[in-house]
């Protein structure tokens, strides 16, 4: 059997400015956010890089913004058919993931 867990919790923010929205996440949280210097790419902000709890990503996007999840796991096709065979609905399909809706829209 496969194996999966929870790999990082994603606050997609829809706001121009994603260093303001890491300074509020960070104090929410209590996790520090990574410098401007740190960052791989500008659209990611991670928070608590050192912390041993879930990732928490802040992704600047054009959709309103949510909260998604993304389980990492070593059979991406087992697991896709894994989560829709207990209700998820495919999205969409890329090279490295897949996006699932679960049957509450999220």
């Amino acid at each position: 059997m496969h194996k999966s867990r929870l790999g990082a919790l994603i606050i997609d923010c829809q706001f121009d400015d994603l260093r303001s929205d890491a300074k509020f996440w960070s104090a929410a949280f209590g996790q520090k956010a990574e410098s401007a210097d740190e960052q791989v790419d500008p659209k990611y902000v991670r928070l608590g890089r050192d912390s041993p709890d879930v990732r928490i990503l802040l992704q600047q996007v054009d959709h309103p913004s949510r909260v998604h999840i993304d389980i990492e796991t070593d059979d991406l096709d087992a697991e896709v058919e894994r989560l829709q065979r207990i209700g998820a609905a495919l999205v969409e399909r890329r090279p490295k993931w897949v996006v699932l809706e679960a049957p509450s829209g999220h």
